[in-house]
């Protein structure tokens, strides 16, 4: 069956988090970085299903009881735009089509993928983001240095 994706959890989640760190979730910022696991928090926040497929599925039990989705920016691209399973399933759209809720990745020209913030808004203003590593409430995604961008647009979920 499926669902629509819970946009307005995923963002008070991502603002009450922002900023600190929720403790159910081991803090990546030392081991890689915090940004990926973040935004699947708030992506779980909003869908409330996980993937227990192992390897290629998208969960997180504990530090070492998880997907690479879960925390790497490639491995929860391919996951969302490729899931046809349970829990959230994404497709890349334009900046312009993005929602509160949905995720921005940010990369090199060569196309190596390393950031993942949380659009919390998406305005004539401009579109604004959560993230972590560097920790960023409402910050304006034009105020970071990137060569290129990608769009994911949570379409739904599945249970």
């Amino acid at each position: 069956m499926e669902y629509p994706y819970e946009r307005s959890a995923a963002v008070k989640y991502a603002e009450k988090w922002a900023l600190s760190r929720n403790p159910a979730y081991l803090d990546f910022e030392t081991l890689g970085g915090d940004c990926t696991n973040f935004a699947s928090q708030c992506i779980y926040a909003g869908s409330g299903v996980m993937n227990w497929t192992p390897v290629t599925g998208w969960y997180y039990v504990t530090s070492s009881k998880r997907t690479a989705s879960w925390t790497g920016v490639e491995y929860l691209y391919r996951f969302l735009t490729g899931n046809r399973g349970p829990g959230p399933y994404a497709k890349v759209v334009d900046a312009s089509d993005v929602l509160p809720g949905d995720l921005v990745q940010l990369g090199t020209a060569d196309g190596h993928f390393y950031h993942s913030p949380v659009v919390v808004e998406n305005s004539g203003a401009g579109i604004l983001v959560a993230a972590h590593s560097f920790d960023a409430w409402r910050r304006p995604l034009n105020t970071y240095l990137y060569d290129r961008a990608r769009f994911l647009h949570i379409l739904g979920v599945r249970k």
